[in-house]
C-alpha cells in the first residue's frame, strides 16, 4: 500500500458483509477497497470450533451472484464456508487487502481518513463491515469464580478434548451454547445450559416447505424492523441471544443436559443460577455472545449500546458512512449469508445515487 491511496469507498472487514458490498460496487464500476485485517480471506470462520456447522442449510446461504455448492438442506461446516468466501473474492476478483488492520477512522469536511498500519487512505465513502462477532463478551462476575474452575469463552472453545473436565456449565442458551452443549454432551460431560430460551426457528423443517419462501419471508420481512414483532425480536437478540435455528429444546433434553435460570452470581466460588442454586461446575463456557468494539472510529455516531446510530445502515450526522452485517440492521437474516447481501445492496445503491439520509 502507497503512503496515501484515494478511493471512492472503502470497506473495512473481509467477511461475508464486505464481500458482498463489494460484490454490488464492483457491478456499479466504483472505486474501491477492502481491508482485511486476516492474513485469509475466511480465516475468522477457520477460527472457530472444530465441529461448527452453519446453522441454515446451503439453500440459504448464497452470497450475490454465487450460490453456496451442495445440497440445498447440507448443513456446511464452518471450513466450508471459509472455502466459499475465497472462492468468492476469486470469482468477482474482489480487490481484498489482507493483513491491513484499520487503526483509525477519522473525517474532515471533504472525506474519511483511514489510518492503517501499513499507510494511509482517503474516501468519499466508508463502509463498516466488521461483522457481528468483534469483543467477546464475558460477564464481570466471572472474576469472582473460583480460580480453579476452567473459563473459556465460546470464541476460543475448539473441542471437548480441550475440556478435561466431567462438570461443565454452559452460560447462554443461544444457537452457540446449545451447539457446544450437545457436543459437550455427547461427549459424556454433564452439562448445564443457564439461559433464557430463546424461543426455535425450525430452518429444518419450515424451510422445506414451498422450497423455503416462507422462511425466508419470515426472517427477511416479518422479523423486520419495520414490524411491532420484529422490533421486539430485534431488542431481544441484541442483549439475548437470537431464536436456535437448527438445534431445540428437546435435542437439549435428549441429550441429558439440565437447563437452568441464566447465571447471576457467585456463591462460594461456583456460579450461582437465578433460582439461587449454585452448581458444583468445574468448567465453564462462557456462550454469552459479542459486544461491538468501533473505538478506532473517531466519530460521535454512536449510543450508548456500543452500536451505531442508523437507518438501515445508513449513519445519522455522517455523511457517506454506512455499515453492512450489523445484528438485526433491518432483519433477523441480516448477518446470515443469505441475508447480508439485500442491506449490501440497500447500501450499494445510496452510493451509486450519491448517498442517504438517515
Amino acid at each position: 500500500m502507497s503512503t496515501v491511496e484515494t478511493f471512492n469507498t472503502v470497506i473495512v472487514g473481509g467477511g461475508q458483509a464486505g464481500l458482498a458490498a463489494g460484490y454490488f460496487l464492483a457491478q456499479q464500476g466504483d472505486s474501491f477497497t477492502i481491508l482485511d485485517e486476516n492474513p485469509r480471506t475466511g480465516e475468522a470462520w477457520r477460527c472457530r470450533w472444530d465441529s461448527l456447522r452453519l446453522f441454515t442449510p446451503s439453500k440459504y446461504n448464497g452470497l450475490p451472484g454465487m450460490p453456496f455448492p451442495g445440497p440445498d438442506y447440507y448443513y456446511p461446516t464452518k471450513d466450508e464456508v471459509a472455502d466459499y468466501l475465497e472462492a468468492y473474492v476469486r470469482r468477482f476478483n474482489l480487490p481484498v487487502q489482507h493483513r491491513v488492520k484499520v487503526e483509525a477512522l477519522t473525517r474532515n469536511d471533504r472525506e474519511y481518513r483511514i489510518s492503517t498500519g501499513a499507510g494511509d487512505l482517503r474516501a468519499k465513502n466508508m463502509i463498516v463491515a466488521t461483522g457481528a462477532y468483534q469483543k467477546p463478551y464475558t460477564p464481570a462476575l466471572a472474576q469472582e469464580l473460583d480460580p480453579a474452575i476452567l473459563q473459556v469463552h465460546s470464541s476460543a472453545y475448539r473441542n471437548p478434548r480441550q475440556i478435561p473436565i466431567q462438570n461443565v456449565l454452559v452460560a447462554g442458551a443461544g444457537n452457540s451454547g446449545a451447539e457446544i452443549g450437545l457436543e459437550l454432551a455427547r461427549a459424556g460431560k454433564r452439562v448445564w445450559l443457564a439461559g433464557r430460551d430463546v424461543g426455535r426457528i425450525p430452518a429444518d423443517k419450515v424451510g422445506r416447505i414451498l422450497g423455503g419462501r416462507p422462511y425466508w419471508w419470515f426472517i427477511s420481512r416479518v422479523l423486520s424492523v419495520n414490524t411491532p414483532i420484529g422490533r421486539k425480536m430485534r431488542s431481544k437478540a441484541l442483549h439475548h441471544g437470537a431464536p436456535l435455528i437448527r438445534a431445540s429444546r428437546q435435542e437439549v433434553v435428549d441429550a441429558g443436559i439440565e437447563s437452568t435460570p441464566r447465571v447471576s452470581g457467585v456463591l462460594s466460588g461456583k456460579p450461582k443460577v437465578e433460582d439461587g442454586r449454585s452448581l458444583p461446575a468445574e468448567a465453564v463456557i462462557w456462550a454469552t455472545g459479542f459486544r461491538p468494539d468501533f473505538k478506532w472510529i473517531d466519530l460521535p455516531v454512536f449510543a450508548e449500546d456500543g452500536y451505531p446510530r442508523h437507518r438501515r445502515g445508513i449513519v445519522q450526522g455522517a455523511p457517506g458512512l454506512y455499515f453492512v452485517g450489523l445484528p438485526f440492521q433491518t432483519a433477523l437474516s441480516s448477518t446470515l449469508l443469505g441475508g447480508v447481501g439485500a442491506d449490501a445492496a440497500y447500501i450499494a445503491r445510496q452510493i451509486a445515487n450519491g448517498g442517504g439520509s438517515a
